[in-house]
């Protein structure tokens, strides 16, 4: 049985991890006494003992707990932004390229990739990748996600305007364009430039919806709406978790319009493709606790253990 050790498991993030493995019969959960999770020996107690240790904690505090594992065989699994783009952790995006499964797998530092930069990713690392869309590209994204996202404060102070009848509705926020979440899409994307990234807070629990617009110029030749779709779908063909779907397709467009929660409690990113021969608008909708987070983190938990990808998760 494999002992896995969720350190902050008391977060928006750890309850959803603990909730996905709490069924698992290969799985045993570690906890620690509440009083003693900031006690370094007690929490070093802990993590030799488990083959793999899930950080849900804010930044310093992974920077303090994978100090304590230097002599330790525990395999780290980290889902803040620590250590996102260092240069011996591996990135836990499993469908960013061919190798990245294998990586996973061997790994004993892996880093859980961000929610924005998951849908950021899926969309736009192929088109870079073959070429149809530059590195020197300056991109632009547009994204919204459910107040979830702020973890377990903001979802409070959200729960309080919806009780009082006063939603925000959506509001624009790092706005100085200094996202946590932007060196790792710049990084990993292959981009020179990092890009202009505008997320929101819209008045609801959970789902997310980020939109790259492509002008005709931004790619390297004469491509349009088809090409991108032919490459994206070629990219994905085995995915499970990632569907593209056909340009200008209205099969989930409701009068004209997206649901950032269609893929709620799932693990699925489904990519969808807008555009004519000026102007290309390329969409990735997936749960922010799902495969936004913590069913990523549960994906690339099974890797490490080598154990069916998809245990324990909902497509």
């Amino acid at each position: 049985m494999h002992k896995v050790f969720i350190d902050g498991q008391s977060g928006t993030t750890g309850l959803q991890i603990q909730d996905r493995l709490s069924c698992r019969d290969d799985i045993q959960l570690l906890t620690i006494d509440p009083a003693k999770r900031k006690d370094p020996a007690a929490k070093r107690s802990i993590l030799d003992q488990a083959d793999v240790t899930i950080l849900c904690l804010p930044d310093d505090a992974a920077l303090e707990t994978v100090a304590l594992t230097a002599d330790s065989d525990t395999r780290i699994l980290d889902a803040s932004t620590a250590h996102r783009v260092a240069a011996d952790w591996v990135f836990g995006l499993p469908e960013l390229t061919p190798q990245q499964r294998s990586s996973i797998r061997s790994a004993r530092l892996v880093s859980n990739p961000g929610c924005y930069s998951t849908g950021f990713l899926l969309a736009i690392h192929p088109l870079v990748a073959t070429k149809i869309v530059s590195r020197d590209a300056q991109l632009s994204i547009n994204a919204v996600s459910g107040y979830s996202g702020g973890g377990k404060k903001m979802i409070e102070t959200y729960e309080a305007r919806t009780q009082q009848g006063e939603p925000w509705w959506v509001r624009p926020y790092a706005l100085s364009f200094g996202h946590k979440h932007v060196p790792e899409m710049k990084h990993f994307a292959k981009l020179n430039q990092a890009p202009l990234f505008t997320p929101s807070v819209g008045h609801y629990r959970q789902g997310m919806l980020v939109s790259i617009p492509l002008a005709a110029n931004q790619l390297t030749g004469h491509q349009g709406v088809q090409e991108v779709f032919e490459a994206l779908s070629a990219y994905y063909e085995k995915e499970a978790c990632v569907t593209v779907h056909s340009p200008n397709g209205a099969d989930d467009v409701e009068d004209g319009f997206l649901n950032p929660q269609i893929n709620n409690d799932t693990n699925r990113n489904d990519i969808y493709i807008f555009g004519n021969e000026q102007h290309i608008q390329v969409i990735s909708i997936l749960d922010n606790l799902g495969k936004g987070a913590a069913g990523a983190a549960v994906q690339n938990l099974n890797l490490m253990l080598g154990v069916d990808e998809l245990s324990s998760l909902n497509l």
